[in-house]
């Protein structure tokens, strides 16, 4: 979930929480507004926290003694 989809979220469940008065059998819009506003928090929690991860990548270039080719290796590694 990226950051806009959670801010997307967040302001879909305060509609449905507190602006939408409409009854629906069988439904709370109130409950499924807070739900939704609760995994845009999380969502928004973890974008964040993903975006902020650190990412290192390494290159290493050798020359094999036996047949003289060069070999590169290329690695990343993410920090999260």
């Amino acid at each position: 979930m990226r950051i806009g989809t959670s801010i997307f979220l967040l302001a879909l469940g305060a509609v449905l929480a507190f602006a939408v008065t409409y009854e629906v059998s069988g439904v709370s819009l109130d409950l499924v507004g807070y739900i939704l506003m609760a995994a845009g928090v999380v969502g928004l929690i973890w974008a964040l926290l993903a975006s902020q991860r650190s990412r290192s990548a390494e290159t290493r270039t050798v020359r094999d003694p036996g047949t003289g080719e060069t070999v590169t290796r290329h690695e990343s590694h993410d920090g999260l």
